[in-house]
């Protein structure tokens, strides 16, 4: 069940992003707040692939942003490399961010519709440099040419002249031509036909390796995240479920809700049996008003009293698995001495 705590951390040295206790609220009518991301702890290895998983209004993408400070959170520490970002001036945090892009879900609409593709992907370097012009074209062919474009075709275009798919991988050639260190990937294979999918996520596969990226990867496709992701945080209303290893949590969810969505996941067999052991329970409630103790219990069949009064804490279930729930659907494992 949805709820807090840090079990499921890793020392902050063995990690290149460590977020803790993240909240980010937005204003909404009447002086009412969204309460989009609370209290959300989670870190990522380099090297590492996260993926962020849960339906749509959970809170992915805005935790997300907030590991990259796009905005920054209302409270709660961010470190990158050991070093704090909520705590940098502006100035530093401009610099920081050279190693931290993004790459949107739309690929059409984050493309400037105006300007010419060779000035998308140079616009970094000429922030940044190298400032002469031979080196910028240079490293834009380079780029465009890890992404799998033809720079002497695509320089002069503009986004319009492209597909969905191809405008995605001059997105990711923008995202690419600082040499960042983390990219996160906001549903980047969304607006895209299920064989271009294949294409783009086969290709961060390889940039992954090549480059020695570390990638924070927010889908709603289980079978997606599951493939390209090493760990997997399930976020429910602005809250984490759970937290395992790709295989572990798909073989063995404990928490409720990521069962709930594992079963939700349609199978491509016209002959499969479906399911009608689990139902969900209710409506989504709204991040405005938030059910207190467990997020989740208001849908769960397995509630009880201290769901409703009391918010669970992430215990570990096995190595590097992790779950937020009074009544897991795995037995937790003897954690003394692990913090919650």
């Amino acid at each position: 069940m949805a709820g807090g705590g840090k079990a499921h951390l890793r020392p902050i040295e063995d990690v290149l992003i460590s977020a803790q206790d993240v909240v980010v609220e937005f204003p909404a009518s009447r002086g009412r707040v969204v309460k989009a991301v609370s209290g959300i702890s989670l870190d990522v290895k380099e090297g590492e692939t996260l993926g962020l998983v849960g339906e749509s209004g959970c809170g992915k993408s805005t935790t997300a942003k907030a590991l990259i400070q796009l905005p920054p959170p209302d409270s709660g520490t961010v470190h990158y490399k050991g070093e704090d970002l909520t705590q940098l001036d502006a100035e530093s945090l401009r610099q920081a961010r050279t190693d931290l892009q993004i790459i949107f879900q739309d690929p059409i609409s984050s493309l400037n519709p105006r300007r010419r593709i060779g000035d998308v992907v140079a616009e970094p370097l000429k922030v940044w440099g190298p400032s002469d012009s031979a080196s910028q074209v240079e490293k834009v062919n380079a780029m465009l040419e890890a992404v799998g474009i033809n720079p002497d075709d695509t320089r002069d275009k503009r986004p319009h002249e492209f597909s969905g798919g191809q405008c995605q991988r001059i997105s990711i050639a923008r995202a690419l031509v600082l040499n960042p260190q983390v990219i996160i990937c906001d549903e980047p294979v969304s607006a895209l036909d299920v064989s271009v999918q294949a294409q783009i996520l086969n290709m961060l596969e390889d940039l992954k390796a090549e480059y020695g990226l570390t990638l924070v990867f927010i889908a709603h496709d289980l079978a997606v995240v599951k493939n390209i992701s090493d760990r997997v945080a399930v976020m429910y209303l602005g809250k984490l479920c759970e937290v395992s290893g790709s295989d572990a949590l798909y073989e063995s969810p404990a928490h409720p809700y990521t069962e709930l969505l594992l079963n939700s996941s349609p199978i491509p067999d016209p002959d499969v049996a479906l399911s009608t052991d689990l139902v969900e329970q209710g409506d989504v409630p709204s991040p405005i008003d938030p059910p207190t103790g467990c997020r989740f219990h208001t849908r769960c069949a397995y509630v009880s009293d201290r769901c409703i009064d009391e918010e669970p804490q992430m215990q570990k279930i096995s190595d590097d698995h992790y779950v937020a729930c009074h009544h897991p659907l795995a037995s937790v494992a003897n954690s003394a001495g692990v913090s919650v």
